[in-house]
């Protein structure tokens, strides 16, 4: 069995695992989390209505992955900051400054903001298209152009990504969700449960 690499300071607290069908060890980023790695590692995630930005400077070979939840900043200034987009990225751009990356060399692509949450009443809270708008709001207004993206819809996504080709793979998966308090445990049961329709491939 391969050896784990080693993670950089700050994530180790992040769960990772030998992922057989890839045979790479894989870091789960849960949602609020942010990882990155200068190593041949796999990093993976499932979104509903959050989105993942997924950055790398290809010069050096130091990459990420981030999951918020919510647009902007929240006012917050505690553990879970990183539930918002502002504090998610700026984040994962200041670690990967601090391991030598250069803003001008950054590869990004964005996964997620999917339109999975209803009130029972046939209404929608269309918060992905919210977490949509502020990552492009705020990656144009820094400068930051991206690659790629598969963002919005009506579907879920499991993303994995390799920060060290730039790869990214995207499940794209059915959901239905008939209330608020249940979206983000269908997008957790989604990776067991849903139907996968199709797999989209966001070459280096």
């Amino acid at each position: 069995m391969p050896v784990a690499p080693e993670p950089l300071q700050g994530f180790e607290h992040v769960r990772r695992y030998l992922d057989p069908v890839f045979s790479k060890w894989t870091a789960q980023v849960a949602p609020g989390e942010f990882y990155v790695t200068p190593h041949d590692e796999l990093l993976t995630t499932v979104l509903g209505s959050c989105v993942s930005v997924c950055m790398r400077d290809p010069g050096i070979g130091v990459g990420g992955m981030n999951h918020f939840l919510l647009p902007g900043d929240g006012g917050a200034h505690h553990g879970d900051a990183t539930r918002y987009g502002m504090f998610a990225l700026e984040r994962l751009i200041n670690e990967l400054v601090k391991y030598g990356g250069e803003r001008e060399r950054f590869e990004i692509k964005l996964f997620g903001g999917g339109r999975v949450i209803g009130n029972g009443s046939g209404a929608i809270t269309d918060i992905g298209r919210l977490n949509i708008d502020f990552v492009h709001r705020y990656l144009e207004d820094e400068g930051l152009p991206v690659k790629s993206e598969s963002l919005g819809g009506t579907v879920a996504r499991r993303v994995r990504y390799e920060p060290k080709s730039g790869l990214a793979m995207v499940n794209l998966m059915e959901m239905s969700v008939p209330a608020p308090a249940e979206a983000e445990a269908r997008v957790k049961q989604a990776q067991n449960a849903a139907k996968v329709s199709e797999v989209v491939l966001f070459k280096p």
